[in-house]
């Protein structure tokens, strides 16, 4: 796609970016300036689906745990229960990790942190890759249930929740990524190469990089829930999707 440029408006009261030298700070009341993320005006439509994705011991307690976890935490939790008292379908996304890694399956890292509710709009599936939907039925249950529009959140998120989010999208359901509910690790320096990148920043360089059809700059409180289209029964036991994390 070829970029146009816009010519500027002489009744701004900001300069064009092309008119600032490049070494003149922005001014202080651009919206470029800021260091959060830019909500929009309007209220978000409601979603249909949550997706939490690996939202597990291993990555939100102990010395693993991803920086300011309590926050995150509290954030997926909030949308878990508006999800649920909405009746939107809630599924919680659960990485196999190798043997070894904090995440192999059946450890105590493994386990899911948030407490499941089994039910017609509620499950968990695992997953062996960072993509939810590869090798897995995320997409017969959102099928399933008539899914449109998909929120999604937890952990790493320019790994699995990054993956996710993009398949998401690529299928044609509109994806909601509030900018407080999925978080990461530092990004570590490569000596002679680069510096240390903090996780704050590592997260949103990870939602932006979805691109102009996800919504990523609004925080999960302004995230509302609806109830799908359609309710299928749970699956049965010793399926993929399990309405438990055992």
């Amino acid at each position: 796609m070829t970029a146009h440029p816009v010519p500027p408006d002489p009744d701004s009261p900001h300069p064009a970016a092309s008119s600032l030298p490049s070494d003149s700070p922005l001014p202080s009341d651009s919206p470029i300036a800021t260091d959060s993320p830019l909500p929009s005006d309007l209220p978000l439509p409601p979603v249909d689906t949550l997706l939490v994705v690996d939202v597990q011991t291993a990555f939100v307690t102990g010395e693993g745990a991803v920086p300011d976890a309590a926050r995150l935490v509290d954030r997926t939790a909030g949308l878990i229960a508006r999800a649920r008292a909405a009746g939107a379908l809630v599924v919680h996304l659960q990485n196999d990790g190798p043997p070894g890694a904090e995440d192999e399956p059946h450890t105590p890292g493994w386990e899911l942190h948030h407490r499941v509710e089994p039910g017609p709009t509620e499950f968990v599936i695992r997953k062996p890759y960072d993509d939810g939907f590869e090798e897995t039925t995320l997409g017969a249950v959102l099928d399933g249930h008539g899914s449109r529009a998909v929120a999604v959140c937890g952990v790493m998120s320019e790994m699995c929740v990054r993956a996710t989010a993009r398949t998401a999208l690529d299928r044609g359901y509109r994806v909601v990524v509030p900018y407080d509910g999925h978080a990461t690790q530092d990004c570590p320096a490569v000596p002679g190469v680069a510096d240390a990148v903090p996780a704050a920043v590592v997260s949103r360089v990870a939602a932006y990089s979805l691109g102009s059809d996800a919504e990523v700059t609004d925080p999960a409180a302004a995230v509302s829930f609806t109830a799908p289209s359609r309710t299928i029964a749970p699956f049965p036991p010793g399926n993929p999707v399990r309405g438990s994390a055992a």
